[in-house]
């Protein structure tokens, strides 16, 4: 295998929490009397990164209230549904087989790393990462600085990343390093293909790619 190094994102690709995100988002508009989501559509149509820009298109109004108020109330919501959320398809089988290719396999997140570490004990996969890589906060302003640090210091061979966001792909590339997306999580397959890296219906197809690389 050519590649030294797999980062994963989190929401999305290793965890399949899209329904989760949708009930969270839609307790807090319903509580302000703003239209819900009433689709997988209706959420990929809406959903981007910063997380921030997300909310203005829903309709939040900051000046009526904080950002960061909005973002502990989702985190609640969002906690108290993820319990029921498993691991995107194919996800076990992807991490034996870049385990006995012989790549280092990190978790690369916005999720607040707590959070992110606790998840991840509950999910029963924190023995299949060498490093975990999250923020130190739960606004979930994007995760690449984070990524350019990691990249300086551990001075990568050859790094892939796979994820399911446009914004994972706008990490990679700053990052310097390749990038598949699966369009079975937070973004749409539309959306998607509008950017330069390859882009696989399952993740057991972007493994097969990563693996024949």
């Amino acid at each position: 295998m050519k590649y030294s190094h797999v980062l994963w994102d989190f929401n999305g690709t290793v965890l399949d929490d899209v329904d989760v995100g949708i009930k969270a988002i839609n307790v807090l508009l319903s509580r302000r009397n703003m239209k819900t989501l009433d689709s997988l559509e209706d959420y990929h149509a809406h959903f981007g990164f910063p997380i921030i820009d997300y909310y203005r298109k829903l309709g939040f109004d900051f000046e009526k209230e904080p950002y960061s108020e909005i973002a502990v109330e989702w985190v609640a919501e969002y906690n108290r549904f993820v319990c029921g959320a498993g691991l995107c398809p194919g996800v076990r089988e992807a991490f034996d087989s870049f385990r006995m290719a012989g790549a280092r396999q990190i978790i690369f997140s916005a999720s607040e790393i707590g959070m992110l570490r606790g998840q991840l004990e509950e999910l029963g996969i924190s023995d299949a990462f060498d490093e975990v890589l999250g923020c130190d906060n739960i606004e979930a302003h994007g995760k690449t600085e984070i990524g350019i640090e990691w990249i300086k210091r551990e001075k990568p061979n050859r790094a892939i990343l796979i994820g399911d966001t446009q914004h994972d792909a706008e990490s990679a590339r700053e990052m310097g390093i390749e990038c598949v997306l699966v369009a079975c999580g937070h973004q749409s397959d539309g959306e998607l293909r509008k950017l330069s890296v390859p882009v696989f219906e399952t993740l057991s197809d972007a493994v097969k790619y990563i693996l024949a690389e």
